[in-house]
């Protein structure tokens, strides 16, 4: 019997690596950098601030909110988007603990048989 292969890892491991994923495009970022320095935004002045087409952002946002990184609301014809701060919390958090717990012993120290 096949199976997906996510299933052997935990909910936090495919959590961060989901959002690894988002973040991995940086136009991802500037979004959310955008939007944490204006902490509101519609879609189109998110497209006026970034050297990309409204269909190109506008996807980009729907990956963004897929993930819950953000969210967005409909006013009238345009959709005013926000991060969830909460969940980047949560999120940042998660990848302290993990980078913090990866570089806590110098297992493959300069010099040592490994490098």
């Amino acid at each position: 019997m096949t199976y997906a292969k996510t299933t052997a890892f935990t909910e936090e491991q495919q959590q961060l690596a989901r959002v690894a994923k988002a973040l991995a495009h940086p136009a991802r970022v500037a979004i959310i950098q955008l939007l944490a320095s204006k902490r509101t935004c519609i879609s189109g002045d998110i497209a006026a601030e970034l050297p990309l087409s409204r269909t190109t952002v506008s996807q980009h946002l729907q990956e963004l909110k897929a993930l819950d990184l953000i969210r967005g609301e409909i006013d009238g014809l345009t959709v005013c988007y926000c991060l969830n701060t909460e969940l980047l919390r949560h999120v940042h958090q998660q990848f302290t603990a993990f980078f913090v717990e990866s570089t806590a012993a110098d297992t493959c120290a300069p010099g040592s048989a490994c490098c």
